[in-house]
């Protein structure tokens, strides 16, 4: 964890030298400047606390959008001093570029404006993602699945903004939807107060959900609560059949180190099977997408898995691509299929920049 909190610090130093020494203004207004900058920068320290529980929620929603938008911010200001910096060092860039001059502020200024105001568009633009899934196994009939992750909801994705999402869902008229966890950010407060659930309840299919980290770091009794006023089905190290034909799976978020391993929890599903049954197409949620040999091995059908978000940014999309077998989209292991969603909302600023915020519309169907 230590590493985490000197890197912003390192940045922070690093960038207020850079502007200290570029802004060709005097020493009041540098000072003004610097404070504002590293004062946005410390609200990321409050965004990790409580306290934004006991504010009125106009500050909460403000000072969490604030500080969170500025660690995007300060990661491009890093890498864009650092390329000056480069070529400065091998005669690329005259070092009158970079010292008091109104021009570089100014180019810089509206540079970084465009990158975040193009993510903040980006981010807004839900991109429709279709998926065929087709089995050898019998089902009823061809099934349309809405398939959601990493929501997100709280203070700075709010109601207006989940009713714009429920819209979209609505008019796939699906016949049930999944969401592989993190519906809820940090807190249910905002939840709460703008009473969300209200909206799931407009949704007129079944919803089933798995828990995810972020449901861990909000109170488990409290985000089990909202889904039940969200008439959200949890799926918590357990499993469902829909139509005697579909099992569909939840496992716990792997925060729980006690949880049951995917072996366990397809076993456990095959005892829902009618009579006389032996098969059924077999759907796992699994917030976080380690291990993904696991569902291959226990001959699972499809895994919905989210988490990475794709790292939200570029380049930290490089990062959870290295980290991750698969990071985000389609992937097959053997028989088993995946999908590892970048995520219908987001952590932090608003921003989506090399990555998508999605939903997928998913058709089951038997193979001819």
């Amino acid at each position: 964890m230590l590493i985490f909190t000197l890197l912003p610090l390192l940045g922070i130093i690093y960038i207020s030298w850079h502007v200290w020494v570029l802004l060709p203004w005097t020493f009041p207004w540098k000072l003004l400047v610097l404070v504002l900058g590293i004062g946005a920068f410390l609200l990321m320290f409050v965004n990790f606390s409580s306290t934004h529980d006991r504010m009125p929620m106009w500050l909460a929603t403000t000072t969490y959008e604030i500080g969170n938008s500025t660690l995007f911010i300060m990661l491009y200001l890093t890498m864009l001093f650092l390329v000056l910096d480069l070529g400065r060092l091998f005669h690329l860039v005259p070092k009158s570029l970079l010292f008091h001059n109104g021009v570089t502020t100014a180019g810089i200024v509206v540079l970084v404006f465009g990158i975040f105001l193009y993510g903040n568009i980006h981010y807004k633009d839900k991109k429709r993602v279709e998926l065929q899934l087709t089995t050898h196994k019998s089902l009823s009939h061809d099934y349309r699945v809405v398939m959601l992750s990493d929501l997100h909801l709280g203070y700075h994705n709010r109601r207006a903004e989940l009713s714009r999402w429920i819209d979209l869902i609505q008019a796939e008229k699906p016949d049930f939807i999944v969401i592989a966890g993190d519906i809820i950010d940090k807190s249910v407060r905002p939840l709460i107060e703008e009473d969300m659930a209200a909206e799931f309840r407009r949704l007129n299919c079944p919803v089933y959900a798995c828990l995810g980290n972020h449901e861990y770091y909000s109170g488990t009794p409290e985000a089990r609560q909202f889904y039940r006023d969200a008439n959200i089905r949890l799926l918590s190290d357990e499993a469902t059949m829909i139509d005697s034909c579909i099992t569909l799976i939840g496992r716990d978020d792997r925060t729980n180190y006690r949880r049951k391993s995917v072996r366990q929890l397809a076993a456990e599903a095959s005892a829902l099977l009618p009579s006389g049954q032996l098969e059924s197409y077999t759907i796992l949620l699994d917030h976080q997408p380690y291990h993904l040999e696991h569902a291959e091995q226990a001959h699972i059908d499809f895994q919905l898995s989210g988490h990475t978000h794709r790292g939200q940014v570029w380049p930290i999309s490089w990062i959870t691509d290295a980290l991750y077998e698969c990071s985000w989209g389609s992937y097959q292991k053997g028989d088993t299929h995946y999908y590892v969603s970048s995520g219908m909302g987001i952590w932090g600023g608003k921003f989506r920049i090399g990555t998508q915020s999605e939903y997928i519309v998913a058709t089951i169907r038997t193979e001819k």
